[in-house]
């Protein structure tokens, strides 16, 4: 994770944030570096409408990965599902009307089950229309996320299959070397493209495929 190129990808969405993703396919990656992890975000639109998106948080500090799950109708989120993992596991899930009221909801710990508050389950709400935007804001900028199995010699073979080699920086390099010494197993990589940029977002020895959606399926 390389946050001293985030200031190209921010000038870039400053520029077109504004812009359309409309002709964009109806199902979308992308992602972004947010202060304290990476969030990658994946989105499917019906007739132009957001109807599905997933956003995975995974934190700098090594900590629990956050999965959030949200589906929307007419514009109004529906359904809001999060996972964290880790060894204090918290899931959450609400379920809402087409006049937006509270019809279910449910947080279960490790070992109990306890309600939310009136406050938790509006932050909730604001956060699903805060990531539409950000995703908004991402696709217009045309920042797209790809995933996949990085080979030592700066290739990968993506989660769809193909053999591609990123445009990574002498820096971005060291950084995925450095990690591959110390790993007996493959290294997954993630990273961002824009026009005229590729950026670093996480490396891992999770297999990042296997938590990607696929379009069909979504």
């Amino acid at each position: 994770m390389l946050p001293f190129r985030i200031p190209v990808l921010t000038l870039l969405l400053l520029l077109t944030g504004c812009g359309s993703h409309s002709d964009l396919p109806d199902f979308t990656a992308s992602g972004y570096l947010a202060d304290r992890g990476a969030v990658r975000i994946w989105r499917k639109d019906d007739q132009k409408k957001i109807a599905h998106m997933m956003t995975i948080f995974t934190p700098f500090s090594g900590g629990a990965t956050e999965t959030t799950d949200y589906q929307w109708q007419d514009g109004k989120p529906v359904s809001i599902e999060r996972h964290t993992a880790g060894q204090q596991p918290d899931d959450v899930t609400l379920r809402f009307d087409h006049d937006g009221a509270l019809s279910f909801m449910q947080r279960q710990l490790a070992g109990h089950r306890e309600p939310l508050s009136a406050d938790e389950v509006a932050l909730y709400q604001f956060d699903a229309q805060r990531m539409v935007k950000i995703s908004d804001d991402l696709l217009s900028g045309r920042v797209m996320l790809t995933q996949g199995v990085w080979s030592l010699g700066g290739t990968v073979k993506t989660c769809q299959g193909n053999e591609v080699r990123p445009d990574f920086d002498m820096l971005e390099r060291e950084h995925i070397d450095k990690q591959q010494n110390t790993s007996a197993t493959p290294l997954s990589v993630a990273w961002l493209e824009t026009p005229g940029d590729t950026q670093l977002l996480l490396v891992s020895t999770e297999d990042f495929c296997k938590s990607e959606p696929k379009d069909a399926d979504f």
